[in-house]
Protein backbone atom coordinates (compact mmCIF):
# COMPACT_ATOMS: atom_id res chain seq x y z
CA UNK A 1 0.00 0.00 0.00
CA UNK A 2 1.17 3.54 -0.68
CA UNK A 3 -0.13 6.61 1.11
CA UNK A 4 0.68 9.60 -1.12
CA UNK A 5 -0.03 12.30 1.47
CA UNK A 6 2.60 11.06 3.91
CA UNK A 7 4.90 9.29 1.46
CA UNK A 8 4.73 6.09 3.49
CA UNK A 9 5.09 2.69 1.92
CA UNK A 10 3.87 -0.42 3.72
CA UNK A 11 5.05 -3.77 2.37
CA UNK A 12 4.01 -7.32 3.19
CA UNK A 13 7.09 -9.10 1.85
CA UNK A 14 10.26 -10.74 3.02
CA UNK A 15 12.16 -7.98 4.84
CA UNK A 16 15.15 -8.13 2.48
CA UNK A 17 12.95 -7.84 -0.60
CA UNK A 18 11.02 -4.88 0.77
CA UNK A 19 14.20 -2.96 1.65
CA UNK A 20 16.11 -3.13 -1.62
CA UNK A 21 15.42 0.54 -2.37
CA UNK A 22 15.97 1.87 1.17
CA UNK A 23 18.57 4.60 1.29
CA UNK A 24 20.09 7.43 3.23
CA UNK A 25 17.67 9.14 5.60
CA UNK A 26 14.98 6.43 5.40
CA UNK A 27 13.59 5.19 8.73
CA UNK A 28 13.02 1.45 9.16
CA UNK A 29 11.44 -0.21 12.21
CA UNK A 30 11.69 -3.97 12.72
CA UNK A 31 9.32 -5.80 15.08
CA UNK A 32 10.22 -9.44 14.40
CA UNK A 33 9.04 -12.48 16.30
CA UNK A 34 11.13 -12.15 19.44
CA UNK A 35 13.99 -14.46 20.31
CA UNK A 36 12.77 -16.93 23.00
CA UNK A 37 13.57 -15.91 26.58
CA UNK A 38 14.45 -19.50 27.48
CA UNK A 39 15.01 -22.89 25.87
CA UNK A 40 11.51 -23.95 26.95
CA UNK A 41 9.92 -20.87 25.37
CA UNK A 42 9.50 -22.19 21.85
CA UNK A 43 7.31 -19.59 20.10
CA UNK A 44 9.43 -18.07 17.33
CA UNK A 45 7.05 -17.04 14.61
CA UNK A 46 3.69 -16.82 12.97
CA UNK A 47 4.46 -19.05 10.01
CA UNK A 48 5.13 -22.73 9.54
CA UNK A 49 8.85 -22.00 9.04
CA UNK A 50 9.18 -19.99 12.25
CA UNK A 51 11.71 -17.27 12.98
CA UNK A 52 14.65 -18.86 14.74
CA UNK A 53 18.33 -18.03 15.20
CA UNK A 54 19.04 -18.30 11.48
CA UNK A 55 16.42 -15.65 10.70
CA UNK A 56 17.59 -13.47 13.63
CA UNK A 57 21.14 -13.58 12.20
CA UNK A 58 19.80 -12.68 8.75
CA UNK A 59 17.87 -9.77 10.25
CA UNK A 60 21.01 -8.50 11.99
CA UNK A 61 22.88 -8.61 8.66
CA UNK A 62 20.09 -6.57 7.10
CA UNK A 63 20.17 -4.10 10.02
CA UNK A 64 23.94 -3.66 9.48
CA UNK A 65 23.50 -3.24 5.71
CA UNK A 66 20.84 -0.56 6.24
CA UNK A 67 23.14 1.19 8.72
CA UNK A 68 25.91 1.27 6.10
CA UNK A 69 23.44 2.76 3.59
CA UNK A 70 22.69 5.66 5.94
CA UNK A 71 19.23 4.52 7.03
CA UNK A 72 17.92 5.15 10.54
CA UNK A 73 17.03 1.74 11.94
CA UNK A 74 15.11 0.77 15.08
CA UNK A 75 14.44 -2.80 16.17
CA UNK A 76 12.60 -4.30 19.11
CA UNK A 77 13.31 -7.77 20.48
CA UNK A 78 13.61 -9.75 23.67
CA UNK A 79 16.33 -8.93 26.18
CA UNK A 80 18.36 -12.10 25.75
CA UNK A 81 22.11 -12.60 25.75
CA UNK A 82 21.88 -13.70 22.10
CA UNK A 83 20.21 -10.43 21.04
CA UNK A 84 22.59 -8.30 23.14
CA UNK A 85 25.50 -10.06 21.45
CA UNK A 86 24.04 -9.70 17.93
CA UNK A 87 23.59 -5.95 18.28
CA UNK A 88 26.57 -5.14 20.55
CA UNK A 89 27.81 -2.53 18.03
CA UNK A 90 24.63 -0.46 18.34
CA UNK A 91 22.83 1.43 21.09
CA UNK A 92 20.65 -0.96 23.08
CA UNK A 93 17.97 0.40 25.41
CA UNK A 94 16.26 -1.98 27.83
CA UNK A 95 12.58 -1.27 28.43
CA UNK A 96 9.99 -2.94 30.64
CA UNK A 97 6.91 -4.13 28.76
CA UNK A 98 3.61 -5.56 29.93
CA UNK A 99 2.60 -8.98 28.67
CA UNK A 100 -1.04 -9.86 29.21
CA UNK A 101 -1.16 -12.81 26.82
CA UNK A 102 0.66 -16.01 27.72
CA UNK A 103 -0.46 -19.63 27.81
CA UNK A 104 0.96 -19.80 31.35
CA UNK A 105 -0.56 -17.27 33.75
CA UNK A 106 2.73 -16.91 35.64
CA UNK A 107 4.35 -15.71 32.42
CA UNK A 108 2.11 -12.66 32.25
CA UNK A 109 3.25 -9.30 33.59
CA UNK A 110 6.30 -7.12 33.01
CA UNK A 111 9.29 -8.43 31.09
CA UNK A 112 12.38 -6.74 29.71
CA UNK A 113 12.63 -6.03 26.02
CA UNK A 114 15.23 -4.14 24.04
CA UNK A 115 15.16 -1.38 21.50
CA UNK A 116 18.20 -1.38 19.24
CA UNK A 117 18.97 1.75 17.27
CA UNK A 118 21.72 3.11 15.07
CA UNK A 119 20.96 6.82 15.37
CA UNK A 120 21.33 9.48 18.06
CA UNK A 121 17.83 10.97 18.22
Amino acid sequence: AYLANNQITIHSLDFNTSLKEAGEGDFIYFDPPYHPLSETSSFTGYSINGFGKKQQLRLQETFTDLDRRGCKVLLSNSATEFIFDLYRDYEIITVSANRSINSVAAGRGKINEVLVKNYAH
